[in-house]
């Protein structure tokens, strides 16, 4: 009879275990999409702070300018101390989240100079009077970019255009200019939802291009599905999306983009993945361009020579300071590039040719600007961010912004380099930046770019080099943010296996929590998550993270993932 008492009671107490929610060490909420920059951001921000701590967070990541400090005002000091008040009264740990190379506004800001650089080789330019002017080597055009020319639904000049007749027309009745445009609609004819034209044309390598198309649309869904392409072999030379709205009258879409290696490329404007609506081209354009967003720092060198390359000529004595008066690295790519002028006494005369080098910068997608790693003024403003940090928040926990670093080994800082080693080194110095003042602080950081089951990896976006083995190169002792929607099973045990402690980053702004049910699970799998004293490889927690300000979910999240209280 004792014997059955005591297996029931087993039982029981064995069943109730397998539905007490897992104990973490981090229970986070990332705060993300607030720039402190109006009272309204902090109200906004407590609001969010106060559901936490009612259901079970001890930790809010904020993301808000934390590494331009020294660029701030006292009312966004005052907003950011109403953040550090109201997470002291509720008990959540401030975890400032700083230092980004991929989205490299925080470094910009304090110099915008500091992007990566894309070099332009050996242009052509010819001296008219006391100013030098670029004259591209060979004509370039999209031919036909009026779409004049055309039999029935079909234009010459293109490759292709998806299904003429069916998803595209020549429409004589709306069009910006001339007789004629391409309209696209009946999405759904096309399996995968495109609408799109292309064509192949010749380059010089290693030159800037700016290519420009007008766009109508009228009721286009979904959103953001409207895209211009530039291909060479199999890279993708400008990651770009455009802001196009659903319905909208004829407006103009820029984009520049660099040739790299290649002399022919192949250029897309079109639709990916659309579902309804139409949309209208005409007058698609490209030229090769001159300094626009000319680079001007010791990585990104500029140099004129004679045609022939056997004279090097002086900036500041044989012609002025090369600079782009109108430089933004987000806007305005539509605007003459600077010219050169010519110093009087320069041994550069009126009718030579000359041969100019320099880099500019890229934009990808609407608003990431990279920041070069190999530049040495770049650590100097981690140092000089870190202890204005320190004084200011006094950190224990801070998470490094190091994700998606999509360009690099490009500018003469960085060429050469072993990319998986200076990317490494790069966060490495970020570390000891940030112990200089705090030697105990936890450092987190974005997994991807550690993973070789997502970025660390070679042909990375506009990067030369391999980020492969980036994860020998860091400190051991880092709590790496493995993130992403759905469960990344090799993702996770990569980490672990190798020793590092983990934080999950999941939710991702879906409709509901399903997929944190699978890194629930996933974690249960991998390891058992510590009570007290974490050792490495184990799971440390959990973080409610939506880039779409979506909280509406946090309180249950808690009660899914710890039984938020």
């Amino acid at each position: 009879m004792r014997g059955m008492v005591v297996a029931i009671l087993v039982a029981v107490l064995c069943g109730l275990a397998a539905v007490q929610p897992m104990k973490f060490r981090d229970r986070f909420v990332w705060i993300f999409g607030w720039g402190l920059g109006q009272d309204e951001d902090g109200a906004q921000i407590v609001s969010v702070l106060e559901t936490a701590a009612k259901h079970g967070y001890n930790g809010a990541v904020l993301s808000a300018g934390l590494d331009s400090l020294c660029k701030r005002d006292e009312a966004y000091f005052r907003r950011l101390e109403e953040v550090k008040r109201t997470c002291e009264r509720l008990g959540l740990e401030l975890i400032p989240s700083v230092f980004s190379i991929g989205y490299g506004g925080g470094i910009l800001v304090h110099n915008r100079n500091l992007a990566e650089g894309l070099p332009v080789k050996d242009a052509l330019f010819v001296v008219k009077g006391n100013e030098a002017v670029h004259v591209p080597d060979q004509p370039v055009q999209i031919v036909n970019g009026g779409f004049e020319d055309f039999e029935g639904n079909r234009l010459k000049g293109f490759a292709f255009h998806d299904q003429p007749g069916e998803v595209s027309f020549v429409d004589n009745q709306v069009k910006r200019s001339g007789n004629s445009s391409v309209r696209f609609e009946n999405f759904t004819a096309n399996p995968y939802g495109h609408g799109r034209i292309m064509q192949e044309i010749s380059v010089k390598p290693f030159r800037c291009y700016r290519m420009s198309v007008w766009v109508k649309t009228e009721n286009l869904q979904p959103q953001g599905c409207f895209r211009l392409l530039v291909l060479g072999g199999d890279r993708d030379l400008a990651p770009r999306t455009f802001n196009v709205p659903a319905t909208s009258d004829w407006r103009k879409v820029v984009m520049i983009f660099n040739s790299q290696k290649h002399e022919r490329v192949r250029v897309y404007a079109g639709v990916w993945g659309a579902r309804t609506g139409k949309f209208w081209l005409d007058d698609w354009t490209i030229e090769e361009l001159g300094p626009l967003n000319v680079l001007r720092r010791p990585g990104t060198p500029i140099v004129v020579k004679s045609e022939d390359g056997s004279i090097v000529y002086e900036e500041g004595k044989d012609y002025a300071t090369i600079v782009d008066p109108n430089f933004h690295l987000w806007t305005n790519f539509d605007r003459p590039a600077p010219t050169i002028k010519i110093l009087p006494g320069s041994r550069i005369k009126d009718g030579q040719k000359l041969r100019v080098s320099w880099y500019h910068p890229m934009l990808i997608y609407e608003s990431q600007v990279t920041v070069c790693m190999g530049e040495p003024e770049v650590y100097e403003i981690f140092e000089h961010e870190a202890k204005l940090l320190w004084e200011r928040l006094r950190y224990r926990k801070v998470l490094l912004n190091m994700d998606e670093v999509r360009m690099g080994g490009t500018c003469k800082a960085c060429e050469g380099k072993n990319m998986a080693q200076l990317l490494g080194e790069c966060i490495t110095r970020q570390v000891r930046a940030l112990r200089r003042h705090n030697p105990k602080a936890e450092i987190y950081i974005w997994s991807d770019m550690l993973d070789p089951n997502h970025n660390a990896r070679p042909n990375y976006y506009l990067v030369d080099g391999d980020f492969t083995g980036s994860w020998n190169f860091v400190p051991k002792d880092l709590i790496i943010a493995v993130w992403g929607g759905a469960p990344r099973e090799k993702s996770l045990r990569f980490f672990v296996e190798r020793g590092f402690r983990v934080l999950i980053a999941c939710y991702y702004d879906a409709p509901n929590l399903d997929e944190v049910k699978g890194w629930l699970e996933l974690a249960k799998t991998v390891s058992r998550p510590p009570s007290r004293a974490p050792r490495p490889g184990q799971v440390l927690g959990f973080m409610y993270t939506t880039w779409e300000r979506k909280y509406e979910l946090l309180g249950d999240f808690g009660k899914l993932v710890w039984g938020g209280w």
